[in-house]
């Protein structure tokens, strides 16, 4: 089973007079690592390289930022996978300090980077969630909102119109339980949307 991270945890390094500062988060998509990139972009205006790595599925990306081609995001991404990480951003910001490290000094000081943060984040296994969404008598709503707390559900949206139509979220792993669950206690009476 795969992990991700609990929270952002930062580490820093200096080699040969550059300053590289790592970051590693939990990240769900690609299009929220780059609004990420584009934050640090503009909060280190003097920076030489943004380079960054996700690994969230399908929307994973590897970016040099300018460094030499594989020098950067592809070893950063290789740690998270070799961490078994998914649902992961890395970013590495880096300072010039004018003294050049080669390509081999460059994977390392990448490599590095993203290493020394993850020594410090805390690792959680990481559940897929579902969204199930039904259709259910009004004097079943009672039964249907006290289910999903007792389940640790999340009601996500309720709305009302000739029958209640409610939109909930919740670990994949309990999903088929809770619909039968739901099923026996309303008697049929609830339909579950797909």
């Amino acid at each position: 089973m795969p992990h991700t991270l609990k929270s952002t945890v930062h580490s820093e390094l200096i080699i040969k007079k550059s300053r590289f500062i790592g970051c590693v988060q939990p990240m769900t998509d690609r299009a929220s690592a780059q609004a990420v990139v584009d934050g640090l972009r503009a909060e280190h205006p003097g920076a030489a390289h943004v380079c960054w790595a996700l690994l969230a599925g399908g929307q994973s990306a590897a970016v040099d930022d300018g460094e030499p081609s594989g020098t950067a995001g592809r070893p950063m991404l290789d740690v998270l996978r070799h961490q078994d990480l998914e649902g992961v951003l890395a970013t590495v910001v880096r300072y010039f300090g004018g003294v050049k490290l080669g390509a081999g000094g460059l994977v390392r000081a990448y490599t590095d980077s993203v290493a020394q943060a993850l020594l410090k984040a805390e690792k959680i296994e990481r559940q897929v969630m579902a969204e199930l969404e039904c259709t259910l008598p009004y004097a079943q709503e009672g039964l249907l909102r006290r289910e999903v707390e007792a389940s640790g559900a999340q009601l996500l949206e309720v709305s009302h119109g000739s029958q209640v139509i409610a939109r909930l979220k919740m670990p994949k792993s309990i999903a088929a339980d809770f619909r039968q669950r739901l099923n026996d206690l309303t008697q049929g009476r609830i339909g579950w949307l797909d």
